[in-house]
C-alpha cells in the first residue's frame, strides 16, 4: 500500500460513492477543501481510501474520511491513520489537537489511535456520531 497526498479532486469519487452515493458529487466538496490536507491510499495503484484534514490554528479535524466498501476491513483506514498521527504532517503545522466526529460504528478504531469520545451521542441524519479527539505530544 502506497498513502500519498492527492488533491481534493481525486478524494470526490470515493467521498461520493462510499459516503453520499445517493447524492450528487458536487454535494461530497466541502468549503475549504482547496486548504485542506488530502491523503489517499492506494493498492497497486488504485486509490481506495481517502482522508481529508482540515486546520484551524493549532487544531486540526479528519472530515470525510472513506474507503471503499470492497476494501474495508482490512486495516487501511488504520494504516491512513497511523500516518497521519505517527509521522511529521501535523506536528510539522504546530497541531495539539486532532479530532474528528466518528461514526458510533467506528468509535474502536479512533480509540485505538488514543482518541476519546467528548461529550453526548449525536445524530446527522439517522447515524449515530460521537466528537472524538487526541492531544498530540511534540
Amino acid at each position: 500500500m502506497n498513502i500519498r497526498n492527492i488533491t481534493w479532486q481525486e478524494a470526490i469519487p470515493i467521498r461520493h460513492q462510499v459516503l453520499w452515493p445517493d447524492k450528487p458529487p458536487v454535494f461530497c466538496e466541502l468549503d475549504g477543501d482547496e486548504a485542506a490536507l488530502h491523503l489517499g491510499a492506494f493498492i497497486k495503484g488504485q486509490l481506495v481510501c481517502v482522508a481529508s484534514v482540515f486546520f484551524d490554528g493549532s487544531r486540526a479535524r479528519l472530515r470525510k474520511f472513506a474507503t471503499l466498501q470492497s476494501y474495508q476491513g482490512q486495516g487501511i483506514g488504520a494504516e491512513v491513520l497511523s500516518a497521519l498521527l505517527s509521522g511529521n504532517v501535523l506536528k510539522d503545522r504546530g497541531v495539539e489537537v486532532f479530532w474528528c466526529d466518528a461514526r458510533e460504528s467506528a468509535m474502536r478504531l479512533y480509540q485505538r489511535f488514543g482518541m476519546s469520545p467528548e461529550g453526548e451521542r449525536f445524530y446527522k441524519g439517522d447515524i449515530p456520531y460521537f466528537k472524538m479527539s487526541v492531544l498530540l505530544e511534540h
